[in-house]
């Protein structure tokens, strides 16, 4: 594989932030392949993530335009690479890490480095003749036959709304199933009937960042009301809460934690052990199968209390509290701190260093979790990395938004090229989950 050619420009996400995409061109047996990728972007992240390059020129796109990233892939990455013969993708992304020299993407902004990363393995897998999905297994040593059990946020707060909640995802897990097409029309129908009963109680029924919906619940204990409304539409869809379909949480705690195991909850403050003691509650009344940063990712000695009180029970999940990132897993790993990993391409910068931090988690027995952003385009890389790597899960929105859409689609196509060699593992995606 020898790059011939590298060209990036800006474009939109799905919030109409601008964003970098890249095309690549490469050379392999006197044939030319293509691939391209469109990086995404977060609106609540974590303080140790790589760095997102934005121009800051107040006059375009409010300070948000990326033509500074869009430049480095020009004038920094493709004259380093072009005429350069890649024979895989750990070297390519060897040369794309020491092209920037910094631990953190700062020099070249990670939202310039990852597309190439991600456009190269596409280009890698069509010069193989093989679907990405397949090409991302080889590089993980893998099957790629398991399609991911979805985890559909359908009620939106936090940072992805503007309505009061601070849990920034309210998700169904429709983990009851045999095959993931039967899996997504579950989540679908739930979706739409919950439209159906917000509707009814006069609250809204507009959509936030990630396709759910955003309701302003007044009264006592609003993030319960929105729990339960769940769960009324579950079972009105005609499903079984707790045995069809499950519950999960994204609290992105770092957002209402205003200092180290301090949270403002509900209008009141709370300590690290006054919210284990909510989510504990909540645990034992409702279907939870995962709690995603329930607690904030500088309060490590809380996430060690929490997974003594939960890890048992239920997939706690890491995303604020590591970031992708292999040196945050470990202190997490050593320290008892969860017992799963949210993988965002973006937060680390390249596609080997996403797939060496979940080969990480997998030989600790961490689940992975691949998952979008709030700021998302029509790619759909992360949906053959959830196949590719046979990690079990993916977070990628709710049942609307073509931002969100397009990835359920992809996951449908793969189901269907796979046939029979398609796997759907269900419940046993979330190994840390313990029945009632």
């Amino acid at each position: 594989m020898k790059i011939t050619q590298i060209h990036a420009r800006e474009v939109l996400d799905s919030r109409g932030f601008p964003t970098v995409e890249v095309e690549l061109e490469a050379e392999s047996n006197g044939s030319k392949f293509f691939g391209s990728a469109i990086v995404p972007s977060g609106a609540s992240t974590g303080e140790g993530e790589a760095l997102e390059l934005r121009d800051g020129d107040k006059k375009r796109y409010g300070g948000k335009g990326v033509l500074k990233a869009v430049a480095n892939v020009r004038e920094k990455i493709a004259p380093a690479l072009i005429g350069r013969e890649f024979p895989n993708q750990f070297l390519l992304d060897d040369a794309l890490r020491d092209l920037d020299g910094t631990a953190n993407k700062s020099k070249l902004g990670a939202n310039a480095i990852l597309p190439v990363s991600m456009a190269f393995c596409r280009a890698q897998a069509a010069a193989e003749g093989i679907p990405a999905y397949l090409q991302i297994s080889k590089l993980f040593e893998s099957k790629g036959v398991t399609l991911p059990v979805p985890m559909m946020n359908i009620i939106n707060g936090g940072k992805h709304a503007d309505n009061g909640l601070a849990i920034q995802e309210f998700m169904i897990v429709p983990a009851g199933f045999t095959k993931f097409s039967d899996a997504l029309r579950a989540g679908a129908e739930v979706f739409h009937t919950l439209k159906k009963i917000l509707h009814d109680k006069g609250l809204s029924t507009g959509v936030g960042d990630e396709g759910g919906f955003a309701p302003s619940f007044t009264g006592e204990k609003p993030h319960e009301q929105v729990i339960q409304s769940i769960m009324q539409a579950i079972s009105e869809a005609g499903y079984k809460p707790g045995s069809d379909i499950f519950l999960a949480l994204d609290c992105a705690a770092s957002e209402f934690s205003p200092e180290k195991g301090t949270y403002l909850f509900e209008g009141q403050k709370h300590s690290s052990k006054e919210m284990i003691a909510l989510y504990s509650h909540w645990i034992e009344n409702y279907p939870i199968i995962s709690i995603e940063d329930g607690l904030s990712e500088h309060d490590w000695d809380g996430w060690e209390e929490l997974t003594r009180a939960a890890g048992s029970k239920i997939q706690l999940v890491g995303d604020d509290l590591f970031v992708t990132n292999p040196t945050y897993l470990k202190r997490g790993i050593d320290h008892h701190c969860g017992n799963a990993v949210l993988i965002k391409l973006n937060q680390i910068g390249t596609v080997t260093e996403t797939l060496e931090t979940m080969k990480m988690a997998s030989h600790a027995h961490f689940a992975q979790i691949s998952s979008h952003r709030s700021g998302e385009s029509e790619d759909t890389f992360i949906a053959d990395l959830a196949v590719g790597t046979d990690c079990g899960q993916i977070k990628t929105g709710s049942a609307s938004r073509t931002d969100r859409i397009a990835k359920y689609n992809r996951l449908l196509r793969i189901e269907e090229q796979l046939g029979d060699k398609a796997v759907f593992k269900g419940l046993a995606s979330f190994p840390a989950f313990k029945r009632k």
